[in-house]
């Protein structure tokens, strides 16, 4: 094994007490032993930070004073890192004891690879896929590809257009070039968003089915549909399409947007949810100020093109498949 490819293990933390432990002794039985952990805690009020200081002592711990979001935790770990690469893990995951050394047999011999997203399965049921990586579309939706189906079907590595931050292994350099996690989406979908700067720099992320991870699921939030939950992800699909797409493509593709978008409403209608979705979508647009375009380069153009494509096809098999 490659003693210098350390990896850098970071995970922020908000009052999830109740999943470190499982986590945190997860990763010690793992055997990939050069890593290390940080976990930035966002004001955590469940005695999150004292467990973390009696029983994990050796644990890089960064305490903030106030909920800095997901994001910005993520950026600050990465910040203080020398290593070679960034697993970023959700608190509430367990990982197979393969689990990180999988993760990078995968993005070890290809400089292309900007991340690689792990298998995750649900937590408390082991016949259901959680994530299997993260598939964005022409109509402006995000898809976590299998969840809920059976992880038998999901034994196959391939390239997937983002790769889910809850468990997934980031090359550092690539991290350096590009930029890091987009601080104004807070939480949910700044996954997506840098996969997607990735892939405008002409980098992928693959899916790693070997690498296992379990996952609890909405911990920090508290279900899988709430008001903090739609709000940020609504707000921050509209950031994606508008930081990411120069302006010929986002008015190419503003009419199949909006469309998605309307579907969306019609989706949160039947959930009880159809007023939040509309103040989240205002606040998306009315905030576009604080939002930093993507440059656009001529020498990207071939990967513009190739993303596309990949909208496309992707819209088609959220209708079709």
């Amino acid at each position: 094994m490659d003693k210098s490819s350390k990896i850098n293990i970071i995970i922020p933390n908000y009052n999830g007490k109740t999943f470190l432990k499982e986590c945190l002794d997860s990763i010690k039985t793992q055997n990939y032993p050069n890593y290390d952990i940080t976990i930035i805690d966002n004001a955590s009020e469940d005695g999150s930070v004292e467990f973390i200081k009696k029983n994990y002592p050796e644990i890089n711990l960064i305490k903030k004073n106030t909920n800095i979001g997901f994001a910005a935790a993520v950026n600050l770990g990465i910040n203080n890192s020398s290593a070679d690469y960034i697993l970023i893990l959700n608190n509430d995951t367990q990982l197979d004891v393969k689990c990180i050394l999988n993760l990078y047999k995968c993005i070890k011999n290809e400089n292309s690879i900007f991340a690689v997203t792990s298998k995750m399965i649900q937590y408390h049921d082991h016949s259901k896929m959680d994530d299997a990586g993260d598939e964005y579309s022409l109509m402006g939706w995000t898809k976590r590809v299998g969840y809920g189906k059976s992880p038998d079907k999901y034994n196959k590595k391939r390239e997937t257009f983002s790769a889910c931050a809850g468990a997934s292994l980031y090359r550092k350099t690539i991290l350096d070039k590009i930029g890091y996690f987009d601080e104004n989406f807070f939480a949910y979908l700044e996954d997506v968003d840098i996969s997607y700067r990735a892939r405008i720099y002409g980098y992928k992320c693959i899916y790693c089915p070997e690498a296992i991870v379990y996952h609890v699921g909405s911990a920090s939030s508290g279900s899988r549909y709430n008001e903090f939950k739609i709000r940020l992800a609504t707000r921050n699909n509209v950031y994606i399409a508008y930081k990411n797409m120069p302006w010929p493509q986002l008015i190419f593709n503003f009419i199949f947007i909006l469309i998605g978008f309307f579907i969306k409403y019609i989706f949160f209608i039947r959930k009880g949810y159809g007023h939040i979705y509309i103040k989240s979508l205002k606040e998306g647009f009315n905030t576009l100020n604080r939002i930093n375009k993507v440059e656009y380069e001529n020498v990207n153009l071939y990967n513009y093109l190739k993303i596309e494509w990949l909208l496309i096809k992707n819209a088609l098999k959220f209708f079709f498949f």
